[in-house]
């Protein structure tokens, strides 16, 4: 059954803060100071963020669960998702992730106001580079979503058919493979939404939103998820 713009845009906005506020939250959790969870690690993080994905998609199954604009134009590039309905994806996209983010904060709003490093804090929110060069840190972000994209549209078309905990262990396998470069955003609302979040919150001690490197983890996953869109129909 199509949907209309309105119900797209409502299912992902769902979808989407769901994804964000348990992917934020893993990682508020093992970085912040003050936790149960502080110092937990790596994988820790990764199973955060997997299992986010896995609950955004169930969630957002209305719409299937795009959940991610480099998921929507990929789908659109490879025929399933109409090119009129992308718009409608990217707003519940990117207002699903601010609002993710904002509760993530809110959760942990004391544990913020603990904390000293102000790169911590971005960290909860953005994505950013252990070593800092554009052109490679996009190079990372393309392969990484070419993957998730990629594998989506060849067994299944959407997150929804392929199934939620597929596309969960999917993105788990992509971060513990993939993610130490940049901290794998293979998602652009997941990035911007929140780095967007990050600068407008009262967060105290917060530093910069490091807008410099934030066009990285838009421009690197859109690429990925086209390519991905592009290849996929001729191979399968």
């Amino acid at each position: 059954m199509d949907l209309s713009a309105g119900e797209i845009i409502v299912s992902e906005i769902f979808g989407t803060a769901t994804l964000v506020l348990l992917g934020c939250g893993v990682v508020a959790n093992v970085l912040l100071t003050g936790t149960k969870g502080h110092g937990g690690g790596w994988l820790l993080i990764n199973f955060g963020w997997g299992l986010g994905v896995f609950s955004g998609v169930y969630v957002g199954v209305a719409s299937g669960a795009h959940i991610n604009p480099a998921v929507t134009f990929g789908l659109a590039v490879e025929g399933t998702t109409a090119w009129s309905d992308v718009p409608a994806y990217l707003v519940g996209e990117m207002i699903g992730a601010v609002i993710g983010a904002t509760l993530a904060w809110l959760a942990h709003k004391k544990h913020f106001d603990a904390e000293q490093d102000a790169g911590a804090k971005l960290a909860v929110f953005s994505t950013g580079p252990e070593i800092r060069s554009y052109s490679w840190n996009v190079v990372t972000e393309v392969i990484a979503t070419f993957v998730l994209v990629f594998v989506i549209i060849s067994l299944g078309s959407t997150p929804v058919d392929l199934g939620p905990l597929a596309v969960g262990l999917l993105v788990l396998g992509i971060g513990a493979s993939l993610g130490g470069p940049t901290g794998y955003a293979i998602n652009p609302a997941r990035d911007l939404g929140p780095r967007i979040a990050h600068a407008l919150l009262p967060i105290s001690g917060k530093g910069s939103s490091d807008w410099g490197y934030s066009w990285v983890p838009v421009v690197g996953p859109i690429v990925g998820g086209v390519l991905a869109g592009l290849m996929a129909p001729i191979l399968f």
